[in-house]
């Protein structure tokens, strides 16, 4: 056996034995379990908004009646686009995106309940807007990203507006950006714990 093929050997090995002491210990809580979605193959979703209303009543003491939320620690859902909604909804119900509170509600809900609720609060008006600050370094990177320090532009996903993308209405897939999120009239309180939670991984995405 040659030292290449033996050092080969031993690094294999190795690895083995880190892969097998990893798996002995505990899954770490706060972390949830990484899972790959081609959003590009997510069929355009639609439920009854009408259906959704008898649904949304449990929502409404987060989120207010009309999807504008009571509070800026939790999220405003109107005007989020139906795709948005529905696959947090299946994710928080799956236990892929972690909320204490979510998890729970999101529990017992249907795939038919997940289309209705995602459809009623993506019929209603979202919240206006406060006012920018252009010369902000938060506008800076929302638009012009940091290339230095590899920070894309937020703009590319969630558009040039903040109000996220336009989804086609057809049966073909959708663009695999029809599911990023309406920034725009979201509380900055909000927005600070969600980039929080991905830099930490306790959001995956």
């Amino acid at each position: 056996m040659t030292s290449r093929t033996s050092l080969l050997c031993m690094l294999l090995l190795g690895a083995g034995l880190v892969a097998d002491a990893g798996a002995s210990e505990p899954p770490h809580t706060h972390t949830p379990p990484t899972r790959v979605v081609d959003l590009r193959r997510l069929q355009p979703v639609s439920g009854d908004a009408v259906a959704g209303a008898g649904k949304a009543t449990v929502c409404t003491a987060c989120h207010g009646a009309r999807g504008l939320s009571i509070a800026p620690e939790f999220p405003n859902l109107a005007g989020q686009s139906a795709t948005y909604l529905y696959v947090q909804l299946k994710e928080f119900h799956e236990g892929q995106r972690v909320g204490a509170v979510m998890n729970g509600q999101a529990a017992t809900l249907g795939d038919t309940d997940a289309r209705d609720l995602a459809s009623y609060y993506a019929a209603m008006p979202p919240k206006p807007a406060g006012r920018a600050d252009a010369a902000s370094r938060g506008a800076q990177l929302y638009l012009a990203g940091d290339p230095a320090k590899g920070i894309p532009p937020c703009q590319g996903c969630h558009g040039p507006d903040g109000a996220g993308p336009r989804p086609h209405a057809s049966s073909a897939p959708q663009p695999p950006w029809a599911a990023f999120p309406r920034l725009r009239g979201q509380s900055g309180q909000y927005l600070a714990h969600e980039l929080h939670d991905f830099k930490t991984g306790t959001r995956a995405g």
